[in-house]
């Protein structure tokens, strides 16, 4: 069953805003790839936990994720980035991953100016592990360096 089944069988008379709150443990790259581009444009908010980025050095894997991520760039912004402390990071060279991070998209047309946040973790952010140690989102995917 795809995105576009499910929500069609759940909600088969709705036409709205739509909001897609995803953790379902690696399948969201299939999952979000195969969603039409007019699904995508009626989830207005899209929250979803990307599992296995450790992987990205990984040729197919990482030209899955690009073309998730170029899809959802299409039509949504990146507003919230919180690294899960459920696993580690990973570093190679100079390049530090979160091996899972929980993002948020808006949708492009819901965006009201275009200010960035500098202060990391967010003051609202909590851990998922309570006993595990903070991961702090890695200064290279915010400050361009």
């Amino acid at each position: 069953m795809t995105i576009d089944d499910w929500v069609k069988l759940s909600l088969p008379d709705s036409q709205g805003d739509l909001l897609l709150q995803m953790d379902i443990e690696g399948s969201e790259y299939e999952v979000l790839s195969g969603a039409s581009d007019d699904l995508l444009k009626r989830f207005r908010i899209i929250v979803v936990e990307f599992h296995s980025l450790n992987e990205l050095w990984s040729k197919p894997f990482f030209k899955l994720v690009s073309q998730v991520f170029e899809k959802l760039l299409q039509t949504h912004t990146c507003v919230h980035n919180h690294p899960n402390n459920c696993s580690d990071s990973v570093r190679i060279g100079d390049i530090e991953i979160p091996m899972v991070v929980e993002l948020t998209f808006l949708r492009n047309d819901r965006i009201r100016g275009s200010s960035f946040a500098k202060i990391f973790p967010h003051p609202l952010d909590v851990d998922n592990r309570q006993k595990k140690p903070s991961l702090l989102l890695p200064k290279c995917w915010y400050s361009g360096k």
